[in-house]
């Protein structure tokens, strides 16, 4: 990573999806040692606590599915913010929180990009592609929502304008596995290079990645990776409401972190969709850490032995 200055962004959302428990995950990533982990790697740890969503009041959704939806706008117009206000000075890395926390996140950086005059791209690590919009979500959570939002689809109203729409074709989704009809459609019809699970079991995840860093690369882009829990197998990672079975393995999470460290692109990370009260005496913590670590230039071979007890 260029930025040797990281700022650790507690974003506690738990309004994106009905089920509870992601608000207590910023607080596990701290408890599973993160600003240790990185500050080992030679980078200065900066945290500036836990978030709170702004006090905003919006028009009901017409949808009647949607699920708190004033909340998740206070949220976004708060993250986009703390977004814009960090980049500057070094990389955040937004510690949540369920999904829904990167309607605010990727605005933010794309904004800063924009105002940097580079061009912006995003990394969604996730089994879902969360191109929904509040009207289109059948379940009305709206953590499926956040792509829909940033790359400017119609339905979000009650969010804040965009500052700098994210181009679809600076989009890169690995890890699909559970992409319902409409979501499909608009995919279908788009440029977003996707990468399923199918295509990682043919070709193996290195070169579909390394593709799109070397556009990321070519272009002097700025480069925003949003880490779901669910991106990983649940076998490996159960701290997740969302499990796919299928997931990434562990050597492939690490695989890909590596990867990105080695490319410098990285300028900001989101840790999403962590529920600390389904995990397993913090295994799910613990790797989401080791990853980051990875991003952070830790290699395989430097891994720590955790015990079991």
């Amino acid at each position: 990573m260029k930025q040797k200055h990281c700022i650790l962004i507690g974003a506690p959302v738990d309004c994106g999806k009905r089920r509870r428990g992601c608000l207590m995950g910023p607080d596990a990533y701290r408890t599973a040692g993160i600003a240790e982990a990185i500050s080992a790697l030679g980078y200065t740890v900066e945290d500036i606590g836990n978030l709170a969503p702004a006090d905003v009041t919006v028009a009901d959704a017409p949808n009647p599915l949607v699920y708190k939806l004033a909340e998740n706008v206070g949220w976004t117009q708060t993250l986009m913010a703390a977004a814009i206000a960090a980049a500057p000075r070094g990389m955040p890395v937004f510690m949540g929180g369920d999904h829904a926390l990167a309607a605010g996140t990727v605005a933010g950086m794309a904004a800063h990009a924009a105002n940097e005059g580079r061009p912006f791209f995003a990394l969604w690590l996730d089994a879902h592609s969360d191109i929904h919009t509040p009207e289109t979500t059948d379940s009305g959570n709206l953590h499926g929502t956040p792509v829909g939002y940033v790359t400017g689809r119609s339905g979000f109203d009650a969010y804040p304008p965009l500052p700098a729409k994210v181009a679809t074709r600076n989009i890169c989704m690995i890890g699909l596995r559970s992409v319902d009809a409409a979501e499909h459609a608009v995919l279908d019809d788009g440029d977003v290079m996707l990468v399923d699970m199918r295509r990682i079991d043919e070709e193996g995840i290195s070169a579909p990645l390394q593709t799109f860093l070397d556009r990321v690369a070519a272009e002097n882009g700025m480069l925003h990776v949003s880490l779901d829990v669910d991106f990983l197998d649940p076998s490996v990672a159960p701290a997740v409401g969302t499990t796919v079975p299928g997931g990434a393995t562990v050597r492939e999470g690490h695989l890909v972190m590596e990867m990105l460290s080695d490319s410098n692109l990285v300028t900001s990370l989101d840790l999403v969709e962590l529920n600390p009260f389904l995990d397993d005496r913090g295994k799910t913590a613990n790797l989401m850490v080791d990853l980051t670590a990875s991003l952070m230039g830790r290699r395989v071979f430097d891994r720590p032995t955790r015990s079991n007890s």
